[in-house]
């Protein structure tokens, strides 16, 4: 990676979520004070949406990224959505969510964020992740660990917790999911049944319960991310969401401790071997995403092993979501 200056690169990236910020909190107001909302529109559903300000943001940051890079590539949520969609190359590419958490963003809900990713050479290589609202902004360049930056203070290296507290399995999990925006009867009834394993006491009646401390869910796939990488979460896992939602989240959280695999077929074909943990293409756009922070070692037990045991442990329990 030493053809690509990574710190000026972070230092733009930064720069530049912190304008967009700016942008998204003025559109939070634009919202709170409308009488209408004729500027939010609907992509799929009643629960899939879209602003004006989404596109705006999108078109800040294209523009800007355009000036100062303009060798790079570009995906963004919204200009996917209108029909701009080039394949994944080696070259380097933002890939960017310009408002992750529309529907927080229009019931002012302040989990909202701008997500930043670059990936070079197919893999995730560095990441933004900015909360306006609650200005909490989340960095990581791969191989240079990830950092949170509260109310403009010093970076604090992720995770927060030195050394990593153990994970001794699922009933001791703080676990985020999403309800997402397909609510089909087939989806919402296989998210529902798995939740409620995940949740369910088995002693009180609960077939497969594993009684986790609680199920948490945010509204924004980026946020979840860095809410593992910082250790608050446990594990977040999610179905149906795309590349633009992920790619930051994916660099923060492993160079947090984390790892991040795909499906349970992709878990199943790699955890044995030296491909587990390794976001390829393949993970990145397969929209089926598990994310777990870093474990401390125990005796007899790895990180990594323990990392592996969790996922197991989980996808034993929930059912296999299909992604529409």
């Amino acid at each position: 990676m030493s053809e690509l200056d990574f710190e000026n690169i972070l230092q733009f990236t930064v720069a530049l979520a912190r304008s967009a910020g700016d942008l998204i909190m003025e559109g939070s107001e634009a919202i709170s004070s409308a009488t209408a909302a004729k500027d939010v529109n609907e992509k799929k559903n009643s629960v899939d949406l879209v602003t004006e300000y989404d596109v705006r943001v999108e078109e800040l940051v294209k523009k800007e990224i355009a000036t100062k890079y303009p060798n790079f590539q570009f995906i963004g949520e919204e200009s996917y959505s209108a029909g701009s969609r080039s394949p994944l190359t080696d070259e380097p590419t933002f890939c960017v969510d310009p408002i992750d958490g529309t529907t927080n963003f229009v019931h002012g809900f302040p989990f909202v964020c701008i997500s930043l990713g670059l990936i070079y050479k197919r893999r995730p290589v560095l990441g933004v992740i900015y909360n306006p609202f609650l200005d909490h902004l989340y960095t990581g360049i791969k191989g240079k660990g990830s950092y949170l930056i509260k109310n403009g203070g010093k970076p604090l290296k992720l995770p927060l917790s030195s050394p990593p507290k153990p994970l001794p399995s699922l009933s001791q999990a703080l676990i985020a999911v999403e309800w997402g925006s397909d609510r089909i009867e087939k989806t919402i009834t296989s998210k529902s049944s798995s939740f409620g394993k995940l949740a369910g006491n088995p002693e009180q009646g609960v077939l497969g319960g594993k009684m986790a401390h609680s199920l948490r869910s945010m509204g924004s796939a980026a946020l979840n991310f860095a809410m593992v990488a910082q250790g608050g979460l446990d594990l977040y896992w999610e179905v149906g969401c795309w590349p633009w939602d992920v790619c930051a989240g994916v660099v923060i959280a492993e160079e947090a401790g984390g790892i991040v695999t795909g499906s349970h077929e992709v878990f199943a074909a790699t955890s044995s071997g030296p491909r587990f943990g390794d976001v390829t293409e393949e993970i990145l756009t397969g929209r089926k995403y598990i994310v777990v922070r870093a474990i401390g070692e125990t005796e007899g037990e790895t990180a990594r092993e323990a990392q592996k045991r969790i996922i197991e442990e989980f996808y034993s329990t929930v059912e296999d979501v299909e992604a529409n």
